[in-house]
């Protein structure tokens, strides 16, 4: 990390409450849990004795079936941000230009900056047609928060060989792509794939995840990644979650019936943008009768919900982000909106 890099860096917010009597929709966590999964971390409690095995050969494994990839391309970290703060740690100099999609995730910057990269902002929906060879690194995000979309498959493949050919890494952050039916980048050449368990399993507290590369980048991420990335309990629930295939499935269809169904609602009131994922991004009318976002926000806090404030993402002056949850929950925002 560039020590003049950190002194220009700033934190970012993000949503999400820790306080069990709000109704959370800043945060895109599922509600539920694959089943199993307290028995599992229970059980892990005593193997948390000692050091988690070398490699982690369980957890790789079952990374490696959830990304279709092979095993020794996974390389454990503790959530998917410790992934893209490797990725950038390790292809960026002070200095380097990296494309960071807009609005997006707002870590992405922040890391370029840390490493002292400057990050140069793109659209988001016009990444894939920028040109990848002035830059060290590409980042795209599939789906992209906070908007929900993504670019088609068949342009990202084709970005991902231009970058390729441009000797530009592409780093795909796919923390919600298990949402979809999406195939994941992983495993292709010149591109590193981030994945988060936090979102798909509701798991945020748990800190699993993985990166999977090929070649070069690989070498470095192995080589980089702190030693005992991952606590035991992490890696054996998130080895257990991975391979709850029926628990995804029926995630999917609930999210996307959900999603729907939410979408048409918020579209009596706000103008709302198209999504994969399991949030809605909602932008104010002039006419909303909120009047602003800050008193749209406060006033649902008081009704004990809270939406993410989405003006913090570049770009975004009167704009929300909600999360697709359970159907009671989101009938409980839907009629404190009165939509």
């Amino acid at each position: 990390m560039n020590p003049d890099g950190v002194d220009r860096a700033e934190r970012v917010p993000h949503g999400s409450s820790d306080d069990p009597s709000i109704l959370d929709f800043s945060a895109n966590i599922n509600p539920r849990t694959p089943p199993g999964t307290r028995a599992v971390y229970e059980d892990a409690l005593d193997a948390a004795r000692s050091y988690p095995p070398r490699g982690y050969p369980d957890y790789r494994a079952a990374a490696a079936d959830y990304a279709d990839c092979a095993p020794d391309r996974v390389v454990p970290t503790a959530g998917g941000l410790q992934a893209i703060r490797l990725t950038v740690a390790t292809h960026v100099e002070p200095g380097d230009s990296v494309l960071v999609p807009a609005p997006s995730f707002g870590e992405y910057a922040r890391e370029v900056r840390l490493q002292g990269g400057e990050p140069e902002f793109v659209p988001h929906d016009e990444l894939v047609d920028a040109d990848p060879a002035p830059h060290a690194l590409v980042i795209v995000c599939v789906p992209n928060n906070p908007t929900g979309d993504a670019p088609a498959p068949d342009a990202l493949r084709v970005f991902a060989d231009r970058c390729r050919a441009a000797d530009t890494l592409l780093l795909a952050d796919e923390a919600f792509l298990g949402f979809t039916e999406r195939d994941s980048l992983a495993g292709r050449e010149g591109v590193v794939a981030a994945r988060s368990l936090t979102k798909l399993f509701g798991l945020p507290g748990l800190r699993a995840g993985f990166a999977v590369a090929r070649g070069r980048a690989l070498d470095r991420l192995r080589t980089a990644v702190p030693a005992w990335a991952l606590g035991t309990p992490a890696s054996a629930v998130g080895a257990h979650a991975m391979r709850a295939d029926e628990f995804v499935r029926e995630t999917r269809e609930r999210v996307a019936s959900e999603r729907e169904r939410m979408r048409e609602r918020l579209g009596g009131r706000f103008d709302v943008h198209d999504s994969e994922a399991p949030f809605l991004l909602c932008h104010l009318r002039d006419d909303d009768p909120a009047g602003s976002v800050d008193a749209l926000v406060a006033r649902l806090d008081r009704e004990d919900i809270a939406v993410r404030d989405a003006t913090t993402f570049r770009g975004l002056d009167r704009h929300v982000r909600v999360a697709v949850r359970l159907p009671d929950e989101n009938d409980r925002l839907l009629e404190a909106l009165d939509v």
